[in-house]
């Protein structure tokens, strides 16, 4: 039995006793991981130029995911899936390029609330894609989060500015919401785990190929260890093990509790920001941070059956 068919084994021998506060607590870690890879990318990016990052990162994904769930990939490897693999890497390309090059510019706490208002957006890219209409929530959310977005931008107190770091943030934002609604067409066609490895094979490819035209090569300082642990927290920490823990946690916790806690994301970026990077908080951001938040969780809370009833 492959290690791939272990771990499916282990799980269904967890299902019915697993502990579901042990679950939340690797849904909190899986967001903790991911809160703390804005500020370890930015320590790597310090070596390393966005492109040769994430570069590395997705194809050690990929080798991964191929050694661990060949039988899950290889049979979906067919012509059929050429044109989700070129929608859903290029949208995943798209966003990491811009949250990555603009990371270099901007503070990681405020890349992490910029970079949460695709959870708000998304409900809009599904209208377009899908033709399913926002509900009024969703609307109520978008105007939340664009007054937070107006507190973030505040200079001084007083004017409105965005930096091209926050602006190409927020078009991580965008075109990410896409990027999910594309994703949640072709993963009802393609097993999940096939379209997260052609996702992930396109952009490591326009990646490298971005990197070799448009920055250095590599070079003695990318073999720093704080840059190589930096870049084993990405891939390790931030793509693997947090992966794992997020599809466990899934199967243990209801959508809606699961959607609130992995919110609490840009919470650890901001928090590690300011403790180990020293990212200033102004009032002015530490409202819109609050205020993004807020839409966040109004996009991701669902009411419940016994919440309807009561109305």
């Amino acid at each position: 039995m492959g290690l791939a068919e272990r771990i499916g084994a282990l799980r269904s021998r967890w299902s019915r006793s697993f502990p579901p506060n042990l679950a939340r607590l690797m849904l909190l870690s899986c967001a903790a991981l991911w809160g703390g890879s804005y500020l370890l990318a930015k320590f790597a990016m310090e070596a390393i130029p966005p492109q040769w990052l994430m570069g590395l990162r997705m194809v050690g994904a990929c080798l991964c995911m191929l050694a661990l769930f060949h039988r899950h990939i290889v049979p979906f490897l067919r012509p059929s899936i050429i044109v989700p693999a070129l929608v859903v890497g290029l949208t995943y390309w798209g966003t990491m390029v811009t949250q990555t090059i603009g990371l270099q510019t901007i503070e990681p706490g405020r890349s992490a609330f910029l970079t949460a208002a695709y959870c708000v957006l998304t409900p809009f890219a599904t209208w377009i894609v899908s033709k399913v209409r926002p509900k009024a929530v969703n609307l109520v959310a978008g105007a939340i989060c664009l007054v937070g977005v107006g507190f973030v931008s505040l200079k001084d107190g007083a004017s409105l500015s965005l930096s091209v770091g926050d602006w190409l943030t927020i078009a991580t934002a965008v075109v990410f919401s896409f990027n999910l609604t594309c994703l949640g067409v072709y993963t009802k066609r393609f097993d999940p785990i096939a379209v997260t490895f052609v996702q992930f094979a396109v952009a490591g490819v326009l990646f490298l190929v971005g990197a070799v035209f448009t920055e250095p090569m590599p070079n003695s300082g990318w073999l720093a260890p704080s840059v190589v642990a930096s870049v084993l927290y990405l891939f390790l920490g931030a793509t693997m093990a947090a992966q794992i823990m997020q599809n466990i946690g899934l199967a243990h916790v209801p959508p809606s509790q699961a959607s609130i806690i992995m919110c609490t994301e840009s919470l650890f970026a901001v928090s590690f920001s300011a403790l180990f990077w020293g990212e200033r908080i102004t009032w002015s951001s530490l409202v819109g941070f609050a205020l993004i938040f807020a839409a966040v969780l109004l996009s991701v809370i669902k009411p419940t059956r016994h919440s309807l009833h009561r109305n």
